[in-house]
Parts: structure tokens; C-alpha cells; sequence
């Protein structure tokens, strides 16, 4: 038996040792069209490897996909974060988990994980071809021959494991063969704010603030990073995911408002300002005891038209109002998107209801499977899109391997 993989990164890799372990007398073959392999594995969460979250109930899991919530949850019970950590467990690598969920090798570095691949891939005899394109699939009585730039591989079974934005002769070709893709946009993104005053804030950051996409429901709560072309850090990111077909549409122009304190409300910040005038009236107005960073308040202040040497004493009823309402309101307008290369994802792929996501087998053609980003499901940052393609990968090796 021949199976051959489309794609070199975390889902053919996953699915090729899963494959090879169950069947020890199969050829199996992985393509990568690249010069690299697991080129997002090494990158992941700065060079760590985010491989997985801490979210052990799939219904709390599932949540964390913006596209894909009810086609997981069936495979997320045969394969979880738990499955993850005790696979790489078994092969001497364990995880630790960090205070936002996040998992990471206990070595911080994403090249544990790679060797931990090239090793399986190596002790079971897998195949890695680089370099190497498929730019036609044909079906002909029952298995496949993969025209590729280097040649004509025959396949008894192939898995596509492409990654997102495939494009190209490779999507082309499924498309003959009868599947249909959702358009690919970013899913993961940095919002650019060009040329304005916040920008020079750049590497302040809060740990909890809130953001919305005005005139939507889009709304995320958590870190925020100012960074010198606009906004990142995990709320952002996670905002751009729910958001990702909204904000194509709008081709990244669009406001957004942030809430420097939480859910704090304008009323409730007043009377803190109130309070705080009356207990410090001849302190300095950059005297304050709000939990934000020195530099972001003395922005906000001067941005409401207040000055640095004003006391508390001095700034007016009407002062107050406007600063509180700055601080849990304050609108910046979008205008294009900074892709956050560590954790790059697109959301779109191939149609949802054209994959059976019991066997990760294409419902149109025998024979073929589909694991990880080519398929129409992306998760928020923090190890989900891992997870996914652990979980869709070991899927398709378990369903080739008994069929």
C-alpha cells in the first residue's frame, strides 16, 4: 500500500508517523512542495511551539473555533488536548502548561517537536520528498496518480495536508474532482492604525482590555500590546479570528474602540477620578491610581486637552466626564492589517460538509482525506490550530489504516 501526503507541515507530519506506527508494510510518502519542513511548528509562539491549550471539556474547547465549533466536537473526543499531551509524553517530551492555557514543551523550544518528528518519520521509514509540487491529481480505477514537478507518483490513499491559502494546480485539481472551497482570508492579523499619536507607545502594553469592532457584536477581552504600527497581543488576535470574513469585506478599513479598564463603565470611572480629586487635590494629574502604564496615562490625559503640570484640584467636572469616557471608549480607526507571522492562519478550505469528519474522508472521492488548515476551520491563538491538525491527522491515519 502507497499513501501519499500533500504538505510537509504539523498535520502531514502528525499523520504520516500516526499511518506508519499502524501500518509497518506501507510505503508511505510525504510532498512538500518547499525547501522546509514543519516551517510553522518552528515558528510557533516565538520559537517555542505552542502545541496545545489546557482545555480539557470539549464543549469549552470547541468555542475556540470560529469556523468548525460542531464538526469538531465528534473528533476532539477521539483525539484531545489529553491525547496530545500523553502522544508526546510516550515519546519522551513533556508539556507545561502556562497561566493563559497555553502548552509548551518543557524545553521552550519548537525544535524538541521537530526532532521528535524527523525521528518518528525516521524509525518507521517514512518517505520525505521536498521540493516537490502537485499540479494534478487524477483518479483512475480507484487509486490516484499525483503528476507532480518532479514525476508521476501512484497512491493507493492520499491525505491533503496543505495548509491554508493552497491555491494553485493543487486546488485546482480537487476542484476537478468535484470539492469546493471557502474563500481564504487571514484569520489571524494585527490591526494598523498608520500615522497616529498611540503608535509611539510602541511595547506598552495592559493586561486586560477590552476591544470591539464598532457597529458589530465582534467584542474580545484580554492582553493588548501597542505596537508601532497599530494593535496586537492575544485580544486583538483573537478579535481578527471572529472577525476574519467581516473585516475582509470591509478590506481591513473599519473602527474599533478600546476599554483601558476592563468592563469598567464611563459612570464608574468618574466617580474613581472624583474620588481620587478629592483624597489628592494638590497632587500632579500625573499622580493617579488607575492600574495602567505611566505612559499610556499620560497620553490619554493629554489626548482629552489636559497638561502635565495641571493638580488634581484644577481639572473641572466636565474634564473628568471626557477622560473617563476616553478611557473606556476610545476609538481608533483600521486601515489594513499586519500579518502576525508566528501564528499566521487563514480561515477557508474545503467545504465542511464535503469531508466526513468521523474517518477525515472526502465524501466525493474514496481514497482521499484531508487534515489540519485545508480544511475550512480555524482556531483563535493559542494552540487550537494545533490542535486541530493533531486531531484531523491521527483521524485520517487511523481510518486509512483500517480501511
Amino acid at each position: 500500500m502507497h499513501i501519499v501526503i500533500i504538505g510537509g507541515g504539523a498535520a502531514g507530519f502528525f499523520c504520516a508517523v500516526n499511518a506508519a506506527a499502524l501500518l509497518p508494510d506501507a510505503t508511505i510518502t510525504i510532498l512538500e512542495k518547499s525547501s522546509k519542513w514543519l516551517s510553522k511548528v518552528r515558528v510557533s509562539g516565538g520559537g517555542r511551539c505552542n502545541v496545545t491549550n489546557a482545555i480539557f471539556d470539549i464543549g469549552e474547547l470547541v468555542k475556540k473555533y470560529p469556523r468548525g465549533e460542531k464538526e469538531l466536537r465528534s473528533p476532539f473526543h477521539r483525539f484531545s488536548p489529553a491525547s496530545t499531551i500523553d502522544w508526546f509524553q510516550q515519546r519522551g517530551i513533556n508539556l507545561k502548561k502556562e497561566d493563559d492555557g497555553r502548552m509548551f514543551p518543557i524545553t521552550d523550544s519548537s525544535e524538541t517537536i521537530i526532532t521528535c518528528f524527523l525521528n518518528e518519520a525516521e524509525k518507521y521509514g517514512v518517505d520525505i520528498l521536498l521540493n516537490t509540487a502537485v499540479d494534478e491529481m487524477e483518479l483512475m480505477a480507484g487509486k490516484f496518480n499525483l503528476i507532480t514537478n518532479r514525476g508521476v507518483l501512484p497512491a493507493d490513499a492520499v491525505v491533503v495536508a496543505s495548509g491554508g491559502n493552497t491555491g494553485g494546480k493543487l486546488e485546482d485539481s480537487l476542484i476537478k474532482l468535484g470539492h469546493t472551497f471557502s474563500a481564504s482570508v487571514p484569520s489571524l492579523f494585527t490591526f494598523n492604525v498608520p500615522n497616529h499619536p498611540i503608535n509611539k507607545l510602541m511595547g506598552v502594553s495592559v493586561p486586560n482590555a477590552r476591544v470591539k469592532i464598532v457597529n458589530t457584536k465582534l467584542s474580545e477581552l484580554g492582553p493588548l500590546l501597542i505596537t508601532h504600527w497599530g494593535f496586537s497581543g492575544p485580544v486583538v488576535l483573537r478579535l481578527s479570528a471572529w472577525g476574519a470574513r467581516h473585516l475582509a469585506q470591509c478590506h481591513y478599513c473599519f473602527q474599533f474602540s478600546i476599554n483601558w479598564l476592563n468592563e469598567a463603565s464611563a459612570e464608574d470611572i468618574y466617580l474613581a477620578l472624583s474620588k481620587h480629586k478629592q483624597q489628592h487635590q494638590q497632587k500632579n494629574i500625573l499622580f493617579y491610581n488607575f492600574d495602567l502604564p505611566k505612559r499610556l496615562w499620560k497620553y490619554l490625559i493629554n489626548e482629552c486637552g489636559l497638561e502635565d503640570q495641571l493638580v488634581w484640584q484644577n481639572i473641572s467636572k466636565a474634564q473628568l466626564q471626557k477622560l473617563a469616557a476616553r478611557i473606556c471608549n476610545d476609538t481608533y480607526q483600521a486601515n489594513g492589517k499586519t500579518t502576525f507571522k508566528d501564528e499566521f492562519v487563514t480561515c477557508g478550505g474545503i467545504n465542511l460538509k464535503e469531508i466526513d469528519f468521523k474517518t477525515m474522508e472526502s465524501k466525493l472521492v474514496k481514497g482521499l482525506f484531508f487534515a489540519g488548515e485545508i480544511i475550512d476551520v480555524d482556531g483563535i491563538t493559542g494552540g487550537f490550530n494545533f490542535q486541530n491538525a493533531w486531531t484531523t491527522a491521527w483521524i485520517a491515519a487511523n481510518s486509512i489504516a483500517i480501511s
